[in-house]
Order: C-alpha cells, then sequence, then structure tokens
C-alpha cells in the first residue's frame, strides 16, 4: 500500500519515548568513544605517526537517514602519506573500524590487514560509508591494480556488537590495539 503524502504518523511524532531511547543510546556510546579515544596519549599516537593530530569525536544526525558518532585516532587524512584510524558507530547498521593509509606511508601494513579479515574499500571516497557498507563496495582479496587505480587506501572491518557496554568496548579496544600494533 502506497503511503499517503498528506498524512503523517502523529503517533511516532508524539511518542517521546522513542527519542528518549534513542538519546540514551547515543549518550552510551559517546561515554563509550570518549573512553576509547581518552585511553590513547598524545605520545603514543605521535609514536605510531608523527603528524597526529590526536584524538577527535563527533557525531551527525543524517547517514543515510541514522545518527552517527565518529572517534577519530590521528587525524591525518594526507592519501599520499597520512593516517588515520576511525571508529564509526552507525547507528542502524553497526560499528565499524576504519584505517586509512597513505599510498606511500612506510608503515602500511597492507597485507597483514588482508590476513586480520579487513575489507579493502573501492569507493570513491573513503566517506562513502553507504557504498562501501551497504553496497559492499570492498574486497577482501585486492589485487594490485585495484591498489593502483585507487586514490586513497582504505581498511574496514566490523565490531560485532552486543548488549553489554563492557564487552562492546573491550571489543573496540581489542581491535584497535591489533591495529596498533600492525602499524607499529
Amino acid at each position: 500500500m502506497a503511503e499517503n503524502p498528506e498524512i503523517i504518523d502523529l503517533d511516532l511524532w508524539l511518542d517521546n519515548q522513542i527519542f528518549a531511547r534513542q538519546n540514551k543510546l547515543k549518550s552510551i556510546f559517546w561515554d563509550m568513544l570518549n573512553d576509547i579515544g581518552n585511553s590513547y596519549d598524545a605520545t603514543t599516537l605521535t609514536q605510531l605517526h608523527s603528524e597526529s593530530r590526536g584524538v577527535k569525536l563527533s557525531k551527525g544526525n543524517e547517514l543515510e537517514g541514522c545518527p552517527y558518532q565518529v572517534l577519530d585516532l590521528i587525524r591525518d587524512f594526507d592519501p599520499a602519506m597520512g593516517l588515520n584510524i576511525r571508529v564509526l558507530n552507525w547507528f542502524g547498521h553497526g560499528l565499524f573500524l576504519f584505517v586509512l593509509v597513505g599510498k606511500n606511508h612506510p608503515k602500511a601494513p597492507l597485507v597483514q590487514l588482508a590476513e586480520y579479515k579487513w575489507s579493502f574499500d573501492l569507493s570513491s571516497t573513503p566517506w562513502e560509508y553507504s557504498e562501501i557498507i551497504l553496497n559492499k563496495a570492498s574486497t577482501n582479496n585486492p589485487t594490485a591494480k585495484q591498489f593502483k587505480n585507487s586514490n586513497f587506501c582504505q581498511w574496514h572491518k566490523p565490531i560485532q556488537s552486543s548488549n553489554q557496554i563492557s564487552l562492546i568496548q573491550s571489543r573496540i579496544a581489542y581491535e584497535l590495539n591489533k591495529l596498533i600494533f600492525l602499524l607499529s
């Protein structure tokens, strides 16, 4: 049945509990990402990548119609020599870890990322999350031609979710620490 553009769902609009539940979840994830970000000091990040600009949390409400939160570590987005590690919490879609590695970065662990089940992103830009995640614009076995033809070198990995905050937090920290080890 087609929706009538003249009729709105007043029951949904007036159900403030939906918004209260969503806002509570946003707050829980925000605090969790903040704690994770604060667990990495500037010295550690600078040792990993000398051009590190630290940690940043950001959020938005409209990524394909859903709210999202981002934790960035290092924050050097140069496609040739940069390095950024991103945790994306995309409501309705899941948790994902991304690493953007400059194509000429001396510490780029390309083979190891594939071995640890990271997917190489084949989207038009590193920020096309709907293309990467929803349309599966990535590969687990990138070819030399795919590396060469890409304007950037980004990998991603889903983080298994849970209803237990401590379990989610430990899974993110585990994957981040493993990635930092590979980049060291």
